[in-house]
């Protein structure tokens, strides 16, 4: 028997966990990923554009992002938004597609990138508080039955422990991710 306030929460935590995987393939690990520059906005036919809509993104090998832009006169256009994007890498521009070389990850930035996911992770668990106070405060003051609001109090704790070691978990498999060599 569950409660709208809780559904209402359950999907806040859905929220936030897309949020969450979304920032972490964003970071560059050393390996290349379609995910680092597709949402990169790009200036093309006078207007602001996320980068997969006027190019095709595609992996040549581990450190190779290759960018095949659909009309070949926007190839500069996408060059100056990688550019600008400040990836940590140049693109290089022949012609025909623009290469993104990505070099190989120092321990350093290993280190700082796992600095990175665990204050992802720790915004999200704060997140996850927010909205369980808000649930909280409205199952306390619309909730009449003193039994039901125990009852879906409980309930509460219980997803947001659930939300919690999800988070856990993924901050542990990005951890690994960043420090694999």
């Amino acid at each position: 028997m569950s409660d709208v306030r809780i559904e209402s929460f359950k999907q806040e935590v859905e929220k936030v966990f897309t949020f969450l995987h979304n920032e972490y393939s964003r970071l560059q690990t050393g390996r290349a990923s379609a995910a680092l520059v597709e949402s990169v906005n790009v200036e093309a036919y006078g207007q602001s554009q996320p980068l997969k809509a006027v190019a095709g993104v595609s992996i040549q090998d581990a450190r190779t992002i290759v960018v095949q832009p659909w009309d070949a006169s926007v190839i500069g256009d996408i060059e100056s938004a990688l550019t600008k994007a400040d990836l940590g890498v140049s693109p290089v521009n022949d012609g025909t597609v623009v290469r993104l070389n990505l070099p190989p990850m120092t321990e350093e930035r290993r280190t700082q990138l796992t600095k990175v996911v665990h204050s992802l992770a720790e915004d999200a668990r704060i997140s996850i508080r927010q909205a369980r106070q808000n649930a909280h405060d409205s199952i306390k003051d619309e909730e009449k039955d003193e039994d039901r609001r125990y009852t879906l109090l409980e309930e509460l704790e219980k997803a947001v422990k659930e939300a919690n070691e999800k988070i856990e978990v993924s901050k542990k498999e990005k951890d690994e991710e960043v420090m694999k060599v």
